[in-house]
């Protein structure tokens, strides 16, 4: 049995891992941080973001999970609101990251691994007055200290206002630590057993993809390989090369592989994966019937959020059983289903999907624009998802009621863009949707409606956003019309925007 880490095939062993992260610890003491600090992360995938995170709790600290597509203001703007003391990075992407920018905390830069500059064509370069990660860190004495309580991920939100708000979890010391917690949810969700090998290949500053890989590094019995990037051929080589058992995988990466030629399908022996679960954007019902064909029903789709966690948990046997499904709620939780004045509502009829998780623990944000105590009832929680249970407790989803766009797995808020773009000299008004899209579950598309005698096109539209915000919200479809329609109190009538695009779907989400 082993439990080591691999990335992109390179591997190390889970005792040269412990030691290197309590080097970490002590870097991060020398800066400061301790209990209820917080440390931000700006990187692709790489073995050193587990560093991170063990390092974390050896100094109690929580890490900020920064998505490295931002653009600088966006990133500048969540380094203050968390008051992270440090930023860690790979070094092309702390490159940007100056005083000029904004930054204002010390920069610590990991050069960039040669596996990501291979995959995305980037300079390594570290920049001037910025720490070296790997100098800093081998020349620190480990801390002797046992972790202390797992503060956890301090992952953004943008919301529904457009300014980003972290997810904070609250501690309760009369439960049991989160770690702990996770190493059971390794069994629970990810169905781990000693040996097991997972792998993942999604941006670990999502919450999902994050929050799996620490549920191995908590079990302590499994190997973790984290991939660079997704490759359709180079994932079934992986899986072929290192016995993979366990996989995170999205609609997304599905599309890709099932993309492939017969040829290059058949070509690999993919017989060790015995496992792969699914969560993030919704899941179309032929890419999951496709997947089960070629591999057998060994993929597992959960319903989870930032703020409240893997909420739900459905089989492919289930799936086909309850087509739509998203599942039960995990053991130990429980989900309501609520109308608009506070009532709970029988089986079959949809309203607000209200959740309680104790495993994950209860959560603040960092900043509101406003009362919270919208999204409580009780002890459960929202994120303003509508939905209903059935009659055997299964739950399905039926609409958003925030105005929110998955694309690619990523939350998108239509009023951060929607912010960016009116200050288009050319836009008199504006409006963002999501539309269908066969890869990504939805795209980005914009309405404008002009200053009179002016015009705009696609490209100008993404010219003057591509400094303002992170490209992948940066719209992909521009709708021009001479009125916006408006509901009778003047607001945007955003549903007859997005009519043309979902009424022929079959799916609102």
């Amino acid at each position: 049995m082993t439990n080591d880490l691999y990335f992109g095939g390179h591997k190390t062993e889970r005792a040269a891992f412990q030691k290197r992260a309590r080097q970490l610890a002590q870097v991060f003491k020398g800066h400061g941080i301790g209990e209820e600090d917080a440390v931000a992360v700006l990187m692709r995938n790489d073995t050193v973001y587990a560093e991170i995170i063990e390092a974390c709790r050896h100094v109690g600290a929580f890490y900020v999970t920064l998505n490295w597509h931002g653009a600088a203001p966006e990133i500048v703007q969540i380094l203050d609101d968390s008051g992270a003391k440090v930023l860690i990075g790979h070094s092309d992407l702390t490159a940007k990251m100056t005083p000029a920018a904004g930054v204002n905390v010390p920069v610590i830069a990991v050069r960039t691994p040669q596996l990501v500059v291979d995959a995305y064509g980037v300079d390594p370069a570290i920049a001037d007055g910025q720490i070296e990660f790997e100098v800093a860190r081998d020349a620190a004495t480990p801390v002797s200290n046992d972790p202390q309580r797992f503060r956890g991920m301090l992952a953004y939100t943008s919301g529904s206002t457009g300014r980003p708000k972290g997810i904070r979890r609250e501690q309760d010391l009369s439960k049991p630590d989160t770690w702990e917690n996770y190493k059971g949810l390794a069994a629970a969700v990810l169905q781990l057993q000693p040996g097991d090998r997972f792998y993942t290949a999604a941006p670990l500053y999502h919450s999902a993809p994050n929050a799996l890989s620490s549920f191995v590094l908590a079990a302590g019995y499994a190997e973790l390989h984290i991939a660079p990037k997704f490759d359709p051929e180079q994932f079934l080589a992986d899986v072929e090369a290192y016995g993979i058992t366990h996989c995170y995988i999205v609609p997304t990466m599905m599309v890709r592989l099932l993309k492939l030629p017969k040829g290059v399908r058949e070509k690999y022996d993919t017989s060790t994966l015995k496992f792969g679960i699914s969560t993030g954007s919704a899941w179309p019902r032929d890419i999951k019937q496709a997947m089960i064909d070629w591999f057998g029903p060994i993929f597992y789709e959960s319903y989870g959020a930032s703020e409240i966690g893997f909420m739900t948990l459905i089989s492919s046997q289930e799936a086909q059983a309850k087509p739509g499904s998203v599942g039960k709620v995990l053991p130990g939780g429980s989900i309501k289903i609520i109308d608009d004045d506070g009532n709970e509502l029988p089986a079959g009829e949809a309203g607000s999907i209200y959740v309680y998780l104790p495993q994950f623990g209860d959560f603040t944000y960092s900043n509101t624009d406003g009362d919270i105590k919208g999204q409580r009832h009780g002890k459960h929680a929202t994120v303003g998802d509508i939905g209903y249970l059935d009659e055997e407790d299964y739950l399905f989803i039926s609409d958003r009621k925030k105005d929110m766009i998955i694309s690619g797995g990523a939350n998108i808020f239509p009023a951060e863009i929607e912010a960016a773009l009116i200050e288009m000299p050319e836009v008199f008004d504006c409006a963002v949707i999501g539309a269908p899209h066969a890869e990504f579950g939805e795209m980005v598309v914009a309405a404008v409606q002009t200053v009179p005698g002016e015009s705009v096109t696609l490209e100008s539209v993404q010219a003057f956003l591509g400094d303002r915000i992170a490209r992948f919200k940066i719209p992909r479809k521009l709708d021009v019309l001479e009125q916006l329609p408006r509901e009778d109190s003047g607001k945007i009538f955003k549903q007859r925007l997005r009519a043309p695009y979902w009424d022929k779907t079959g799916r609102q989400i």
